[in-house]
Parts: structure tokens; sequence; C-alpha cells
């Protein structure tokens, strides 16, 4: 199969990258990105400008699946209007042109607590881009949601680092639901729901991916 990821340098996205590289049933992987890639034989990398899709670009034809990892911080962002536009504007223009050429399957690593409807920004923004990729009507959308991610940052983020130390020293007491995700099992699910799409919404929930 040929997978469109899109976030490829982030945390998940790197993990899977890697997991769909060393994949034998994805045959190519198309990464757009603003900066170079590591180089590899199933690996295209188109040098984007994300305010500026190429949507005639040749590399759109016969993408089995997209999986979307993207997504910022609001530290990283600067501004509610910046975030908006990587955490939602983004996922939901690759969605469109991907599917304008034929894409049927889309995957998304979203987050525990999007809903549109919600008054905290970010899960607002997590869910309207949910919300706005059902009203495509792929033939499957699937939407990862994890909690707190596990692994390590190209970035420091303090914060989310002290969090993680403090869940990881009760993880063996917590609720399936507020334990550590591993990026590698957050990776995984989203290169399983790819490879073996599920027709109509699919959700898998923190808890499944501990």
């Amino acid at each position: 199969m040929k997978l469109l990821l899109v976030g490829a340098s982030g945390l998940v996205g790197s993990h899977v990258l890697t997991l769909a590289l060393n994949d034998p049933r994805i045959s190519e992987v198309v990464a757009p990105s603003r900066r170079a890639l590591s180089l590899h034989s199933k690996l295209l990398n188109p040098i984007l400008d994300f305010d500026d899709l190429p949507e005639d670009a040749s590399w759109w034809q016969n993408i089995d699946a997209v999986i979307c990892t993207l997504g910022t911080t609001m530290k990283m962002a600067g501004s509610k209007e910046v975030f908006y536009r990587v955490d939602h504007d983004y996922p939901l223009a690759f969605a469109e042109i991907a599917q304008k050429h034929g894409t049927t399957t889309y995957v998304l690593n979203s987050a525990i607590g999007a809903d549109a409807s919600s008054r905290f920004f970010y899960n607002h923004v997590k869910g309207k881009l949910e919300q706005d990729l059902a009203a495509l009507q792929f033939r499957s959308l699937t939407a990862v949601r994890p909690g707190i991610i596990g692994g390590q940052r190209s970035e420091f983020r303090f914060g989310e680092s002290v969090l993680v130390a403090i869940l990881g020293a009760l993880n063996p007491v917590l609720p399936q639901r507020w334990r550590i995700n591993p990026a590698t099992n957050i990776a995984n699910a989203l290169i399983e729901a790819a490879i073996n799409p599920v027709s109509g919404i699919q959700v898998i929930s923190a808890d499944q991916l501990v």
C-alpha cells in the first residue's frame, strides 16, 4: 500500500515513519515536510509550504491511506490563530486534497477529551477537526485519542516531562485511561488502522494504548 504521512518529524510521527518504512505491507511512504528527512528507498519526502499545498502534484495519486500526526503546542505556536492553523487547518487541507485524488482512509492522531463543544481551546480544536473530517465522509476514518504521550521529544517540554515522571511512578495504580501512552503504541495503532481500515468512524481511546 501507499501511505501519506503528515507530521513525520514529531514524536509520534517519527515512530510511525520508522514502523512504516520497515513494514513489508507498505510499499511507499510519502511524507511531506518543511525540512528534509533522512533518505530511504521507500520514502518520498516533498519539501512543502503547508500554507500552499501543491494540489496537482503527482505524489497524491494512488494513496491508499493518510496518517496525520501533525500538531503543535500553544507555546510553540505563539497564538491561538497559529495553533488552530497547525492543528486544524493543515490536517483538514491534506484530507480534502487526498480525498479528491481518491484516498478513502484517513487516520488521525487526536487527543483525549477532543470535543468540538468544549470550552477548553485545545479540546475544542481537536474535536472540531474530528467533526470536520467526519463531514468529508471518508470510507474509513479513525481518531486515535491518546492521553499523556511517553517518549523522547526533540524539544524539551518541562511541564509535560514532570507530568510524565509523576504518572510513570503512579502507573501501576492508575486507571488505564490515565496511564502514559507510549509513542510506539500510538504509532502501531495508527499504522494498523491505516492498513486494515474499518468502514465508518472509529475511535481508539487512551485506555487501549497503554
